[in-house]
């Protein structure tokens, strides 16, 4: 299975009455890429999903697949996979006859619908269990079966609406290396909607942050990470530090790093940073870091693979720090104090 195709979302829009749920939506994925809708619940990604899907008729604006506009067609015409939350599996039918029907609506042939149902059950590693019912299968088995039902009739594009969401912790982290795995078996198209970072950050090519009906930022796992262009992003996506920019120019170690020089002056200074817990250093010296604060420590929680530690700067901004494994240390208890510090190059200047 290689079918792919690119597709385009041109300034649209959705309104419900006075409500609107997309503005000027607009978004190119490429053939054979990964796209993430991530977003807070009613922010316009499951929207977008079925606006390309045809469930949702669009206000304004255009749809376009492989540069062909689907704004105007029935959702069985524009040749697209959907793999669902809730599975959406026929219970009255076995494993077979639901993967096989997509197929039997678009009059394939017995033997070319007995071969790809084998394909498919095959990809997806329950060939075994054709004959059996859903209520049969444990929720993973029907995650599986529901994807292996949208993509056998090898659709260009494939939607998934935060098709992991019902399962639990450990059978979602396995599914997504499943669904990767898929994705480069197929190499079709996919867009991906969930309100879940983690899903989104291990998953994507690129994700997309949304926010009140547009995209907020776009770009790859890691630099929507590294480098969020703003606050709703950096507070969005993990956990981060903010930063008053002013208590850097104000009796902390580091004063002098954002004043005016030759080519910043008459400009206007950042006023907020963002700084990941994993990026503070515990325990640096004045010499070993820009940025120093003088803290206490307010709570330390082990968290198995980390320990995170709450902290008060003297100047009496709240600071979260995360460090690898467990700290055997008597200095970083509760009410402890602790220097910490973060380089500026570990910082990113939000625009608000």
């Amino acid at each position: 299975m290689t079918n792919r195709a690119a597709v385009r979302f041109s300034d649209v829009s959705k309104q419900y009455g006075s409500t609107t749920v997309l503005s000027d939506f607009n978004l190119d994925v490429k053939a054979g890429e990964f796209v993430t809708l991530l977003g807070p619940s009613g922010s316009g990604k499951t929207t977008a999903l079925n606006a390309l899907a045809g469930f949702v008729e669009i206000s304004s604006g255009d749809i376009a697949i492989d540069d062909k506009s689907v704004a105007k067609l029935a959702p069985e015409e524009r040749g697209i996979g959907m793999v669902f939350q809730g599975y959406s599996l026929f219970p009255h039918m076995n494993v077979f006859d639901n993967v096989a029907f997509p197929l039997k609506l678009r009059k394939y042939s017995r033997s070319e619908i007995a071969r790809r149902v084998e394909d498919a059950l095959g990809m997806v590693r329950l060939s075994d269990f054709a004959g059996r019912m859903p209520k049969e299968l444990s929720g993973g088995q029907r995650q599986r079966v529901a994807f292996a039902r949208a993509v056998v009739f090898e659709p260009p594009v494939l939607l998934m609406d935060e098709p992991l969401s019902a399962l639990d912790l450990k059978l979602r982290e396995a599914m997504r290396l499943e669904i990767k795995r898929y994705h480069s078996q197929l190499g079709c198209t996919i867009l991906f909607v969930t309100h879940d970072q983690g899903e989104a950050l291990a998953m994507s090519d690129r994700i997309a942050v949304m926010g009140n009906g547009k995209i907020v930022q776009i770009d790859t796992p890691r630099n929507i990470y590294d480098r969020p262009n703003n606050r709703y992003v950096a507070e969005f996506i993990g956990q981060t530090n903010f930063i008053d920019a002013a208590l850097l120019r104000h009796g902390v170690r580091g004063a002098g790093l954002l004043q005016p020089s030759d080519e910043t002056a008459g400009k206007e200074l950042p006023q907020l940073l963002s700084v990941r817990p994993e990026r503070l250093r515990l325990g640096v010296t004045a010499e070993q870091a820009d940025v120093v604060f003088d803290c206490e420590i307010d709570q330390v929680l082990f968290l198995g693979e980390s320990t995170e530690l709450s902290l008060t700067a003297a100047t009496g901004q709240p600071l979260v720090a995360r460090t690898a494994g467990a700290i055997n240390d008597q200095h970083t208890e509760r009410g402890s104090k602790l220097k910490v510090g973060f380089d500026m190059s570990d910082a990113v200047v939000l625009s608000n």
